[in-house]
């Protein structure tokens, strides 16, 4: 089996999904945050997306440690937002929660770890600034270019915690792009993934998750 490398050398973990449509159809120029429902690390989170009973399945993966994960290359349209446009124009990243409903709050390390890893990727993809005017569209990118899956599903994600702070995000990893931090280059970030066959049958079924990542 060929092995496949992080996009980003801030993951350290790495778990291939089944669960894409192999190459996208269209360039990257959004983001879309989405929350686990559950205080999840990225491993189990991983391992749910090797299920393909449950039709799920994203680029990244953040836990409340905030470690990063990788399942799905950015290359390939991954089964995230409940629409197939935004998913393939989208990098959908799974950020686990240190609480329940209804705000859904992450931990002050998984909100550190998605800054810097939304600073990677719009630095690696020319995505000049991030657009957060909390409008319900996609594609208008010179207007909007965050996205959220509550548009597209009757779902609460990514929780009202990251919704609210959309535009703080936005605020931030600007600033970062414009001081041309880059974090690839951080000696602290170093990679250490750990590549886990989709294939291997022993892999444990997990059964005892939230409701949102069962799919509808």
């Amino acid at each position: 089996m060929k092995r496949m490398t992080p996009d980003s050398k801030l993951v350290t973990y790495t778990c291939w999904s089944p669960n894409h449509s192999g190459k996208r159809t269209h360039v990257i120029d959004t983001i879309s945050i989405h929350c686990m429902a559950g205080n999840l690390s990225i491993e189990t989170c991983g391992k749910l997306f090797l299920n393909t009973d449950r039709e799920a399945s994203s680029q990244y993966g953040i836990g409340g440690d905030g470690r990063i994960g990788q399942y799905v290359p950015e290359a390939y349209r991954s089964w995230c937002t409940s629409s197939r446009s935004n998913d393939q124009r989208a990098i959908t990243i799974e950020v686990a929660n240190s609480a329940g409903a209804p705000d859904w709050p992450v931990s002050e390390k998984a909100y550190s770890a998605l800054l810097d890893l939304l600073t990677d990727i719009c630095s690696r993809h020319n995505i000049k600034q991030l657009l957060w005017p909390s409008i319900s569209s996609i594609g208008q990118i010179n207007l909007q270019n965050m996205t959220v899956h509550r548009w597209f599903a009757a779902k609460a994600c990514p929780g009202n915690y990251l919704f609210n702070r959309h535009a703080a995000i936005a605020t931030t990893v600007n600033k970062r792009l414009k001081e041309g931090i880059d974090l690839n280059e951080a000696e602290t970030r170093k990679v250490a993934a750990e590549v886990v066959t989709q294939q291997n049958p022993n892999y444990p079924v997990i059964t005892d998750v939230p409701a949102y990542w069962r799919p509808a």
